[in-house]
């Protein structure tokens, strides 16, 4: 560490002592875990300086961002103050019986080990696909040759027999149920207002809680929620490609509730405002609070919607208003539960890629072939793992993970319809407030 190090740091760590300086007078001692935890935002927030998709939100303290932008440190900077901070971390006497603060210090462990590998990635290091995944988000999504996604794709063949590639069929069909630009807004608006009344019926969320929503152009991904503070929420929807009917509620719950929104909701209201723990003012995109946030808000949607209730109310409110007949409707989500379970060949287009196995054309070409994506949405596809890398695991490993964690504690088989889905309500809302990781999802992961 060099003599310009020791001069940012010190700078550092004396605006940090002003500005967390709450008590009149404060004993020279040894850092408590809020302190640690200020040092952490502000190296977060520097990082962001370097990497524009970074930080996804902050919404805590000005003067924390104030000194990672007058105090700016290197990328190798970072990354020692990092691994200082991660042992300083690690030596903390925290209360063995206390889950919660157990939770918080391996949390702020694992965030700094994702912001150590995220610095090295941007540095130019490489790692394979899977040790990425798993130094960024705590997992390391299974590896399916083609002969996996064989049998899925023969069930979509005889559902859309006929002449021309399976992926044109699909595509074709799916044409079909495309909402009209002119009738766009009045479709999303009515699916986020049944998210948000099924999700408030089961989660209480603050009065003052909202969101706004805007039309974009020119992204690499289909939504994004951009989380504001004070349980406030811009979310945007891409339109470069048509937006199929059922696009409609698995973006206004993803998206919105019970999905990132209603998270980051609530660990403001219980981490942040109840507990005081700056660090969950800040949402660093490249962290194992992904893999919870992603796999939560793609699970949401079969929560607020159990069983066959999503299908009645697309077809009996959503169709209607896209103009759209639901003679095919049974058909078309017939297929869709069958693209749902070819999802993970995604990873495997993401993962050749990255790992170089495999070059741009060639992993659009696999999209095609066994995602069924169209041509459009392939390269689409391809620009978002540019963007994000192996980020694409915490879609659908995320799911699965966060889908067996809750079903696993809502108790024995043989309840009553409703006193189960009361149960994974519960500790589906548990999970969203509390300082969950993966390695707390899955009784045997690769998260450790």
């Amino acid at each position: 560490m060099g003599v310009r190090m020791l001069g940012k740091a010190t700078c550092i760590a004396a605006a940090l002592a002003v500005a967390g300086c709450g008590e009149e007078q404060r004993m020279e001692s040894a850092p408590d875990l809020d302190d640690l935890a200020r040092k952490y935002v502000v190296l977060e927030l520097t990082m962001g300086l370097h990497d524009d998709n970074h930080v996804d939100a902050y919404f805590g303290p000005e003067e924390l961002r104030q000194i990672a932008q007058e105090s700016p440190l290197t990328l190798t900077e970072i990354a020692d103050e990092a691994g200082a901070l991660a042992e300083q971390v690690a030596k903390w006497p925290g209360n063995r019986s206390d889950r919660m603060q157990l939770g918080r210090i391996d949390g702020l462990q694992r965030r700094l080990r994702a912001l150590s590998a995220r610095v090295a990635i941007n540095q130019g290091q490489t790692f394979s696909f899977d040790e990425e995944s798993r130094l960024l988000f705590g997992v390391t999504a299974p590896d399916y040759d083609a002969a996996h996604f064989e049998d899925i794709l023969q069930r979509i063949d005889e559902l859309l027999p006929g002449a021309g590639s399976l992926s044109a069929r699909v595509n074709d069909f799916q044409n079909r149920f495309v909402i009209p630009p002119d009738k766009l807004a009045a479709v999303f608006d009515a699916a986020i207002a049944e998210c948000r009344r099924r999700t408030l019926e089961k989660i209480d969320l603050p009065e003052e809680e909202s969101f706004s929503l805007e039309y974009v152009t020119e992204k690499p991904w289909s939504g994004y929620n951009w989380y504001q503070g004070r349980s406030q929420s811009l979310i945007q929807i891409n339109t470069d490609l048509p937006i199929f009917i059922s696009r409609a509620v698995d973006l206004g719950c993803h998206e919105g509730y019970p999905g990132h929104h209603t998270f980051n909701v609530l660990l403001e209201k219980n981490l942040v405002q109840r507990e005081g723990w700056v660090e969950f003012t800040l949402y660093p995109l490249f962290s194992p609070q992904s893999l919870i946030a992603e796999g939560s808000a793609n699970y949401g949607v079969e929560l607020a919607f159990p069983g066959n209730e999503r299908v009645e109310f697309e077809k009996l409110e959503l169709f209607p208003l896209a103009g759209l007949d639901p003679a095919e409707a049974d058909r078309y989500y017939a297929l869709q539960e069958l693209l749902d379970r070819l999802s993970y060949a995604g990873n495997e287009a993401a993962r050749d890629y990255l790992d170089g196995d495999i070059d741009r054309e060639q992993a659009a070409r696999w999209l095609e072939e066994y995602a069924l994506a169209s041509p459009e949405r392939a390269r689409q596809r391809v620009d978002f793992f540019d963007t994000y890398r192996s980020y694409v695991i915490n879609y659908n490993l995320g799911q699965d993970l966060v889908r067996g964690y809750v079903e696993r504690g809502i108790g024995p088989e043989g309840e009553q319809q409703g006193a189960l889905e009361e149960r994974r309500w519960k500790r589906f809302t548990e999970m969203l407030s509390t300082p969950t990781l993966p390695s707390d999802l899955a009784e045997t992961t690769d998260a450790r």
